[in-house]
């Protein structure tokens, strides 16, 4: 296991440092729940700087890929990630004044001990479907792994009914 990375979110941003690395999936808890394995890594970058208004800003990008459960067959499902945002660096007051449509940025709480990889985890999760699903007629079913098609999901039951 490596050491986290770890940054004073504000001296990060006006001094406009950069932290670039990859990160194991593995070290990503809250997302391992969302995936049909644990193997995979994610390239990141996160620069420090300020906006046209002088306000501390973190320029983050993300990418790579994993596959995610299929929430219709259970089945592996790739997904590609490629995030770039924008975030602002704001204190409490700050985020309950940032108006949603006034940005093109989203603002997050300004800390001295910034954990970077707890908040590409953030930004991963926040970024992923409510419901994976493959396309439909692209899911493997649990018998044979032929595909699916459109039968009725109480067919089985119909022919029951009629013995």
């Amino acid at each position: 296991m490596y050491a986290r990375p770890c940054i004073d979110s504000l001296d990060f941003a006006r001094n406009g440092k950069r932290i670039s690395g990859q990160v194991l999936l593995s070290e990503l808890p809250r997302l391992l729940d969302f995936l049909d394995s644990r193997q995979g890594v994610l390239n990141y970058s996160v620069q420090g700087g300020m906006d046209h208004l002088g306000r501390p800003i973190l320029d983050v990008s993300l990418h790579g890929s994993f596959r995610l459960r299929c929430q219709r067959c259970l089945g592996a499902l790739d997904y590609a990630i490629g995030h770039e945002m924008r975030l602002l660096l704001c204190d409490q007051a700050g985020l309950d004044e940032l108006d949603d449509d006034e940005e093109d940025f989203d603002g997050i709480l300004a800390d001295e001990h910034m954990d970077v990889i707890e908040l590409l985890e953030d930004e991963i999760l926040l970024g992923l479907p409510i419901s994976p699903m493959h396309e439909p007629g692209a899911c493997m079913t649990a018998e044979g792994g032929h595909n699916q098609d459109n039968r009725h999901p109480f067919a089985v039951l119909e022919k029951l009914k009629r013995n």
